[in-house]
């Protein structure tokens, strides 16, 4: 018998996430991807083969923090490099897209420059660098759908992501809102057909996800084509998936206001699955800077439908986004925002200070507010948004709510969960079976970003 050979070490890939869920979704299919390559993930860069950096630029100075960790990066790279050790250093997603070569001007170390729509093709760019090529900047737009080209998820990954699931269904946005980069880094509208959203969903569920959140940067926008080549809508793709055996829940996220047609109201009141939370944007209360923002709907329209939405399902709780001080916004401007967020009373919210992104509409306008107002009205804002979350949260105290415990706590026998309406539910002496599992819980406190309870029982909730 001849002596076994040693099996050689795996390769790693260490993949750092920043931003949305889309990207959330984007780097565990990048980790997917490179597995037929024999790369595993790595928890840690320091012992990684290739580090991608997926990065977003929605946020304010998004640019400036992933230079900032490219430094960082730099200086791992050098201490490989003296221990005769290689390691590869990508940059992936919106900032990579919107920078481009500038980037490799700045950071040379870089190996890799990859755009949200092209990293289905990282397979095919890391072999050219394996082999000696040149580093790699590709930032177009592709003709051929990336997502045809994404393996299956591995039964084994997908258990242990948990229990819930982000799944894309649509990428990029045709409204062009002035202040948005969207348009420029994730491209037109792009609908998955019906039937391949259907498959993965089941995969997922499958494999034991009980939650599954359905993800676009205009998300209700979707038409995907059905079975017959025609374009179908969020609504009728959420019944579809619902018949789904084992999957308990449904959300999705990001909408806009324009999209809300009357299939998808309808949903929200005819499929339990659909969790009667709904983040609706709305950006200001203003209808001069809403339309200064291209946002192609009026306050009124916004109200009206709010109140369309809870004619439909009384229970749901709201979410938005707000940008505050946007060019032009007048005091009176953003006293119209705060008397919207009266008249809706939101469970949650974001808010932020206007920040100009390079290449919008928005930035090259000449009233840009100073900082320092910026600030003062998000203070007044984020003061009232707070008081609305901490009313809510403290409404629940009393109820009883189906949990699902995805995630430990911080003490060991601590579990943590998400309430129908996507709030963080903590209970104490938790068993550990319940990880993963839907189960009654009876809230006893609400506070402002979280709810305290306990176990009515250990059952779970049929699904």
């Amino acid at each position: 018998m001849t002596e076994a050979q040693p099996r050689a070490p795996r390769k790693k890939i260490f993949v750092k996430t920043y931003g949305c869920q889309m990207n959330v979704y984007d780097s565990a299919r990048m980790v997917d991807v490179m597995a037929p390559e024999g790369y595993v993930e790595s928890a840690t860069p320091d012992d990684a083969d290739i580090i991608l950096l997926n990065t977003c630029h929605i946020r304010e100075k998004a640019a400036e923090k992933v230079y900032s960790e490219l430094g960082r990066l730099r200086a791992l790279k050098k201490e490989k490099s003296d221990r005769g050790e290689s390691l590869l250093i990508g940059v992936a997603g919106c900032v990579a897209q919107a920078e481009g070569e500038e980037m490799r001007r700045r950071a040379p170390m870089v190996d890799l420059i990859v755009g949200p729509q092209t990293y289905h093709r990282l397979p095919e760019y890391v072999a050219r660098l394996a082999n000696g090529g040149p580093a790699i900047v590709e930032t177009e737009f592709p003709a051929d759908d990336k997502f045809e080209s994404l393996p299956a998820p591995e039964r084994k990954k997908t258990l242990a992501r948990g229990a819930t699931a982000f799944l894309t269904i649509q990428e990029g946005c045709d409204k062009f809102c002035t202040f948005c980069v969207v348009p420029y880094t994730r491209g037109s509208e792009f609908s998955r057909p019906l039937a391949r959203i259907v498959d993965e969903a089941r995969a997922l569920v499958g494999a034991g996800v009980r939650e599954i959140t359905l993800l676009g940067q205009n998300v209700n926008a979707w038409h995907g084509e059905d079975a017959h080549g025609r374009p179908a809508t969020l609504g009728r793709l959420v019944r579809a998936l619902a018949e789904i055996d084992g999957l308990a829940r449904l959300r999705y996220t990001t909408s806009h206001p324009r999209d809300m047609d009357d299939e998808l109201i309808a949903a929200h009141a005819d499929v339990p699955a659909l969790m009667p939370y709904l983040h609706l944007p709305v950006q200001s209360g203003s209808d001069r800077i809403l339309a200064a923002m291209n946002r192609r709907h009026t306050a009124e329209d916004y109200l009206r439908l709010i109140d369309r939405i809870r004619a439909a399902r009384p229970d749901i709780a709201l979410s938005s986004d707000f940008i505050v001080g946007f060019p032009g916004e007048s005091e009176s401007d953003f006293e119209a925002t705060l008397s919207l967020v009266r008249a809706v009373g939101y469970a949650q919210a974001y808010s932020f200070k206007y920040s100009a992104r390079p290449g919008t509409p928005a930035a090259s306008e000449e009233d840009q507010l100073s900082d320092e107002v910026k600030s003062e009205r998000l203070q007044r804002l984020q003061a009232l948004l707070g008081e609305q979350q901490l009313a809510f949260n403290a409404s629940c105290a009393g109820r009883i709510m189906p949990v699902l415990f995805d995630r430990r706590g911080r003490e060991e026998t601590q579990l943590v969960g998400r309430s129908p309406y996507l709030q963080s539910v903590h209970i104490e002496n938790a068993p550990a079976h319940l990880f993963g599992k839907l189960v009654d819980v009876e809230i006893e406190e609400g506070y402002r970003n979280s709810l305290r309870g306990h176990l009515r029982a250990h059952e779970t909730v049929p699904a």
